[in-house]
């Protein structure tokens, strides 16, 4: 595969090498900060401002289409460039340079958190993370209800979400399985209430300098074909499973590492609307029903993905690590964190290699295809009313120290115990609010304030004793 012709041979340069592209892909990994936004921002700066690799028209061309798929956009959108640069190796390149600093960040900062957990400067350290990560949530909502939530029936869908996973305890993937045939349906019947999503375009982006003309390297396509098709998803399948079917035969499928596979394999291919889309489903799976974390720790693990490179949903690595560290079967329970860590990173993002490489060929026609948008823009209202749990789940969880799950009629409800509040922890959130949507200041910035604030809170109550 790796002598596949790229994708395009009208280049702008005379040739971009691989030592070339592998140390910008590097850097672009280094810098990829603050969230999604902040990654494309970086790697649209880079890849077409300054390196003027590909295109404006092409680079957004190649965003809308990621942003069909589950999974991290950022990340996938790394992988497509690099498949339009140097076919399958361009794409492993990419995409897995993308992934390495926050996977190698994550799994430092587990083992330390394990070690240190009940040291007071951790301690102090997260407890003004938690509010932040609150703000930051919400942030998520407003910013994604913004941009889907523009008739009645956008809104209908995210508030019928809503309800449906905070009281009824529908499982995520099937409000997203849900949501795409109402979409695919509405699409067909109704379409000005469906079509939502329409893309950029490059004349809404023309404010950034764009290339004069599309002379980059991907003119000319590769052209799909099934035999490729089939290779292909092979080859992604037999990497994806083929750990499992190992782990399934040596430790049996009770084991932590089956499970963890098993879950996180299922949590990739519905992680639509990005990684806030699907916390909540891991958390509580998580926390309710396997015993991998504590409450409070799924914003813990938040908190170290917030402040590390790579895409957020690099926070399953940290769950993955500490559910095999508790439950560590045969292995010590650090070694055990680290195969729970590395089966769910692979489980996680082996299917993001999939889809870009399978899909890439046929972009064009998925990219104008109205009913494909119009399931998207259903699924992305369905996510508003999943990430609006999420946000009152952790904040529940945060301002309050007790929090009882009661079941009536059918319903699951969120009961906190009104007489332990945090108010200490309260006030931070209300501070990490106002720095996000008063102050409109950056997500590192709020990280940074609340986190100082509540370290500070806390040093000095254990200091003074108050």
């Amino acid at each position: 595969m790796d002598q596949e012709r790229p994708a395009d041979s009208h280049q702008p340069r005379s040739f971009v090498s691989h030592s070339e592209a592998f140390w910008t892909w590097c850097r672009v990994a280094a810098l990829s900060f603050g969230g999604p936004a902040g990654q494309i921002a970086v790697m649209h700066r880079i890849i077409v401002e300054e390196k003027k690799w590909i295109s404006e028209e092409r680079f957004l061309h190649a965003l809308n289409f990621c942003m069909l798929l589950p999974g991290p956009e950022a990340q996938q959108l790394a992988t497509y460039i690099g498949w339009l640069m140097h076919g399958t190796r361009g794409a492993l390149i990419a995409g897995g340079l993308f992934i390495l600093p926050g996977a190698v960040s994550i799994l430092a900062l587990s083992i330390l958190y394990t070690y240190n957990e009940q040291s007071s400067l951790i301690q102090a350290l997260f407890f003004g993370l938690k509010p932040a990560i609150m703000a930051i949530v919400l942030e998520a909502v407003f910013r994604i209800g913004k941009r889907i939530l523009k008739n009645g029936m956008m809104i209908l869908l995210a508030a019928a979400s809503f309800i449906a996973i905070f009281l009824f305890d529908i499982p995520f993937p099937r409000l997203i399985l849900l949501a795409g045939m109402i979409g695919l349906i509405g699409g067909r019947f109704w379409p000005e209430y469906f079509f939502v999503l329409k893309g950029q375009t490059l004349e809404e982006s023309a404010n950034s300098d764009p290339v004069k003309s599309d002379r980059s390297i991907c003119e000319i396509r590769q052209k799909p074909s099934l035999a490729r098709s089939v290779i292909m998803s092979t080859v992604c399948l037999i990497l994806w499973f083929g750990p499992m079917v190992v782990i399934w035969l040596t430790l049996g499928p009770t084991s932590v590492f089956f499970l963890e596979g098993t879950f996180f394999s299922k949590a990739a291919v519905v992680t639509f609307g990005g990684a806030y889309s699907v916390l909540a489903y891991i958390a509580q799976q998580a926390v309710e029903n396997y015993g991998w974390l504590k409450p409070g720790e799924m914003l813990d693990g938040l908190g170290l993905a917030e402040t590390t490179p790579g895409p957020l949903i690099m926070v399953v690595q940290f769950v993955g690590f500490m559910g095999a560290y508790r439950n560590p079967g045969p292995f010590s329970p650090l070694f055990a964190g680290i195969i729970g860590s590395a089966i769910t990173t692979w489980v996680t993002f082996v299917p993001c290699f999939l889809w870009i490489l399978l899909g890439a060929p046929y972009v064009e026609q998925l990219r104008e295809n109205k009913l494909i948008r119009s399931a998207l823009s259903a699924i992305t209202a369905a996510v508003v009313g999943v990430i609006l749990n999420l946000a009152i789940w952790f904040s529940l969880h945060t301002i309050f120290r007790v929090v009882t799950t009661l079941r009536l009629y059918g319903m699951r409800l969120q009961v906190p115990d009104m007489t332990t509040p945090n108010v200490a922890e309260a006030a931070i959130a209300i501070l990490a609010c106002l720095i996000t949507f008063y102050w409109k200041k950056g997500m590192l910035l709020t990280l940074a304030i609340s986190t100082c604030t509540g370290a500070a809170w806390f040093l000095a109550k254990a200091y003074w004793q108050f």
